[in-house]
């Protein structure tokens, strides 16, 4: 569900009661495996497009919006070549990801990395295959990882 327009961002798409609505059926269906909102209570909406509003809502309900670290191109792992110049293959992501780790002066340290669990069955490049390969070459470069809510707290 876009909760905001594409082009007009404080413009919104959808009524209170239907956000909450829809965000409270989507941690309905997490309950049976045991996940609840006081287990799980970061939000990212939809798309990653939000505006005031959305984080308000949000907070009403006991959560908290949160967002990928912009700079890579690791949200891109959801594209297939027929997107044309959209796509972005494994290598380009991870490459990506090394780049600005070498080129901004606090490197990965804090960082936000998405990285979507399921992708289209189009895309047979899956950058989630990568991620075992990722994460040893950061611990090697002496990278720790933390669960979000220690980051944030």
């Amino acid at each position: 569900m876009l909760y905001a327009d594409w082009v007009k961002r404080d413009s919104l798409l959808v009524t209170e009661d239907e956000f909450k609505k829809d965000l409270l059926a989507n941690y309905s269906k997490m309950l049976p495996f045991g996940v609840g909102s006081k287990d799980a209570p970061y939000f990212i909406p939809p798309y990653e497009w939000y505006n005031k509003q959305i984080v308000s809502w949000t907070e009403d309900l006991g959560l908290q919006v949160v967002n990928f670290s912009p700079g890579t191109s690791s949200t891109a792992d959801y594209t297939y070549p027929e997107m044309g110049k959209s796509y972005r293959s494994s290598a380009e992501i991870y490459d990506s990801i090394l780049d600005f780790e070498k080129g901004d002066p606090h490197g990965l340290n804090g960082f936000i990395l998405l990285v979507h669990i399921g992708t289209d069955p189009r895309r047979k490049d899956k950058f989630y295959d990568k991620l075992d390969q990722l994460l040893t070459e950061l611990k090697a470069k002496q990278y720790t990882f933390v669960k979000i809510n220690k980051l944030l707290d």
